[in-house]
């Protein structure tokens, strides 16, 4: 007995000296293993008397048992250890690129936006926004637009489900909204003019084709003051564009046209030269329609709290996903949002091209076509 227990004394001594898992798997056989050092403990018991061999064969099964389960312990121990240990070895910096041409690159859409935010800002607008989910109201209704208006059907707009037993006024609907006008309405509401503002976001529309997506960007310009006349914004528009497409000058010309929102009505010309495989802007005899403008219709005044006696203003709207089409060459809207990292490598711009009109708008260097 006094062996048995001098011996386990020894062999835990061991198992808790061990540093890896080889040195356990050693101990354990030099112990265990077929001439181990209990074993042949255990085949010396035939030389026993019946007496001796039952009670040294109990007190041996009692050491076997209790070694088993000091080098279970030791060995989860010790894998642990060497599971934590070859983490921190192997640990990588998950947000660091793996190669150089892994590199992330700004969405052309992104781009866009920076472009025509420090254009406007240097011309002194603010940037204003608004909610995606708008109540018909602020989409349609304050914007003059009558209750059988083409777009308030369900096939060109995203309706949301009423609630049960809800009102059925149609100005308690909700939709996701169809442009950024709403934000004009909203921003009227709660300024008084003086008001120069633009409105980029996501708008909504039930469409999808070449030109045409359900989601898409906009950004809506608005001015309000006293004394704010056509010219105005004929000037306004066409320091844009010619900023915009970087050209010391652009043809321009207006087409009478409808909205509901503005009275009178226009649209943009630009010229261009148009040929089979691109469109050059700023030259040639042709036309390309960019944008749709006109003065603030009174109603849209009244419906935003000020008095159309006293100020007027004009608006204008443009999609900034068509901007990146004109400027940058991409022929299909459809990819603008279609997840392509391909896509986005040929046309996208450097994490830190951003776009300023001290340093330029895009020609310095980030994008890669």
């Amino acid at each position: 007995m006094e062996n048995i227990e001098k011996l386990k004394g020894q062999v835990v001594e061991d198992i808790n000296k061990a540093k890896d898992i080889k040195s356990l798997e050693d101990i354990r056989v030099a112990v265990l293993g077929k001439k181990g050092s209990i074993t042949e403990l255990m085949k010396g018991l035939a030389s026993l008397s019946v007496e001796e061999k039952k009670e040294m064969g109990k007190n041996l099964n009692l050491l076997k048992t209790e070694v088993e389960a000091v080098l279970e312990t030791k060995k989860s121990e010790l894998e642990e250890a060497e599971l934590n240990a070859k983490l921190n070895n192997e640990r990588i910096d998950v947000t660091l690129p793996i190669r150089p041409e892994t590199q992330g690159r700004i969405h052309p859409v992104s781009k866009i936006y920076e472009e025509v935010v420090s254009i406007f800002g240097q011309m002194g607008f603010a940037v204003a926004e608004g909610p995606d989910i708008e109540d018909t109201f602020h989409n349609f209704t304050a914007l003059n637009m009558p209750d059988n208006h083409p777009a308030r059907q369900m096939h060109d707009t995203f309706y949301l489900p009423k609630e049960k037993n809800g009102s059925q006024d149609m100005d308690d609907s909700y939709v996701i909204r169809t442009h950024t006008s709403p934000v004009q309405i909203r921003t009227m509401q709660k300024q008084q003019p003086p008001i120069r503002i633009i409105a980029p976001g996501r708008t909504y529309r039930s469409d999808y084709d070449a030109t045409h997506t359900p989601m898409f960007h906009q950004v809506e310009g608005l001015v309000i003051d006293k004394n704010i006349t056509m010219a105005h914004l004929k000037g306004c528009l066409y320091d844009f564009v010619k900023t915009f497409f970087e050209l010391d000058e652009i043809p321009v010309r207006y087409r009478p046209s409808f909205f509901p929102f503005t009275e009178p009505s226009a649209e943009m010309d630009i010229g261009c030269l148009k040929t089979k495989s691109e469109i050059k802007i700023g030259a040639g005899n042709d036309w390309l329609e960019i944008l749709g403008c006109g003065m603030v219709h009174p109603n849209v005044l009244r419906a935003g709290g000020i008095d159309p006696e006293v100020y007027q203003g004009f608006a204008f709207g443009v999609g900034m996903d068509r901007l990146a089409m004109l400027k940058y060459g991409i022929p299909d809207l459809r990819t603008f949002f279609e997840s392509d990292v391909r896509w986005l490598k040929n046309y996208g711009f450097a994490p830190l091209d951003e776009s300023s009109m001290t340093n330029g708008l895009s020609n310095n260097g980030g994008q890669t076509r």
